[in-house]
């Protein structure tokens, strides 16, 4: 009879800190949503103080995803050296410090730079967001603590859009720097919960680090702004790379892990998913704000019933693919999304009310499939790859998803566009129509390719699909 006891013991203490820490990631998310969401509210205002163009202060979002991006595969890679509790403190006070950086500016410059160390800081936690699941609760819950993920992601986007309008109405734009801080309160539990484990020992490859880095950046940099010769660079740069972790002794990025083939096919599904997800936050404001005429406060409340939606249901997505499995899951996000877009497409210049309707399909759906997705890849590493290989991940979805938005943007100002939908008669909104119809599309390949490469598989072992 002591033998069950012994062995039970140790399940239930650490069941407790890891939902425990949970909660505590959930808020950590969604305030680090909100940060990254609201300056995108006010650049017309910084713009009229500063005397900048619309371009010029657009930095303060593009460098802190061009930061954001890097920072999250650095901190990953580190996270499988050293211990997350040390990581994530580090990572959070240097997000308080370019917090109170920003709110003390007087100028523009000074702005970009606390925006700068706020995203060196703040992309520690997408590495813990992914590690705290996997290192703390057991696989057949996993689906469920990846879920309350995206319950907090989806809580700072619903929230983002009024924070911002409620703290401009009555303060400074500045006075948005001060909502990170609020992440110091969390610190105390992380110290608490988070335990003492070790990483692997041996040196960190920073030469590997610093050439992915500059590959990364100018790739961005050449893609969002049209410049062939910094894209030429992230090439050269990428090749460099390349030849670094195949002769480093303990590469920044071990060979091996893209010779995973589930972890590689998982990545790249991954990756077109969020290239086409980035649409429904990207295109749906110009949609509403170019076919319906909508000012901006009207946006963003149109915006706020689909986030919300994706907040309630993104635990039961998660419930249901410790349930049922990953693949029950994706096949209902993929009807959502692909329900979302056919709707879209069909129906663009109807209502701006059935647009909100439409994009709550879209936001749940993309909510399931982050979810379905994160823990179908976590599971293709062995332990001590996971950090980095889901840092890879993370920076992977950025850059997609700032690739993809400088396509959709050139592409909406493409003139004289022909309907493809019989359905749309709207040659105004025709634009829009014929992307979201490629968009239904793509799901409809994304679904195919998923339960053609991947279910079959799950009995011979691999587990992307599984």
């Amino acid at each position: 009879m002591e033998k069950p006891l012994q062995t039970q013991a140790p399940i239930q203490t650490q069941a407790q800190p890891g939902d425990r820490l949970l909660r505590v990631l959930m808020f950590t998310l969604m305030v680090s949503s909100m940060s990254a969401l609201m300056f995108n509210f006010v650049l017309p205002d910084i713009s009229e103080q500063f005397g900048l163009s619309i371009a010029q202060v657009s930095w303060l979002t593009s460098a802190y995803t061009l930061i954001y991006a890097i920072g999250t595969v650095t901190y990953g890679k580190l996270a499988d050296k050293f211990k997350l509790k040390h990581l994530l403190t580090a990572g959070l006070l240097l997000f308080a410090a370019g917090s109170l950086i920003g709110l003390a500016s007087q100028s523009f410059w000074m702005a970009l730079v606390g925006r700068c160390i706020q995203s060196a800081g703040a992309s520690a936690i997408p590495a813990t967001a992914v590690l705290i699941p996997v290192r703390y609760i057991a696989p057949e819950r996993r689906g469920s603590a990846l879920g309350m993920t995206a319950v907090g992601l989806a809580l700072g986007s619903a929230l983002g859009p009024v924070v911002a309008s409620v703290i401009v109405s009555i303060a400074h734009w500045r006075w948005l720097f001060c909502v990170p801080l609020l992440l110091l309160l969390t610190l105390p539990y992380y110290r608490k919960y988070l335990g003492d484990e070790q990483g692997t020992a041996g040196p960190f490859d920073w030469l590997g680090g610093g050439l992915l880095a500059a590959s990364v950046a100018l790739l961005l940099l050449g893609v969002t702004n049209g410049a062939w010769l910094c894209i030429a660079g992230s090439a050269i740069f990428g090749a460099l790379f390349i030849a670094r972790i195949r002769s480093a002794a303990v590469p920044f990025v071990p060979p091996g892990l893209f010779a995973n083939r589930s972890y590689r096919l998982g990545i790249m599904l991954a990756v077109l998913i969020n290239g086409i997800g980035i649409s429904l936050y990207f295109l749906s404001p110009l949609l509403l704000s170019r076919v319906f005429e909508l000012p901006s406060y009207w946006i963003g409340f149109a915006m706020v019933p689909a986030a919300a939606a994706s907040a309630v249901l993104g635990r039961r997505g998660g419930k249901l693919a410790d349930a049922k499995g990953n693949a029950y899951l994706f096949c209902i996000a993929s009807g959502l999304l692909l329900a979302c877009f056919a709707l879209l497409s069909s129906f663009t210049a109807v209502s701006p009310l059935l647009i909100a309707a439409f994009l709550i399909f879209g936001n749940v759906g993309q909510s399931f499939m982050l979810i379905a997705m994160s823990n179908s890849i976590s599971r293709t590493m062995p332990k001590e790859q996971v950090g980095v290989g889901m840092g890879i991940f993370s920076m992977l979805n950025f850059m997609t998803q700032g690739i993809a938005t400088g396509v959709y943007g050139k592409l909406v100002d493409l003139p004289g566009a022909a309907i493809w939908n019989p359905v749309s008669a709207n040659a105004g909104s025709a634009v829009f129509s014929n992307i979201y119809m490629v968009l239904a599309a793509l799901h409809v390949v994304i679904w195919l390719i998923y339960y053609a490469r991947f279910v079959p598989r799950k009995k011979t072992g691999v587990q992307v699909g599984s």
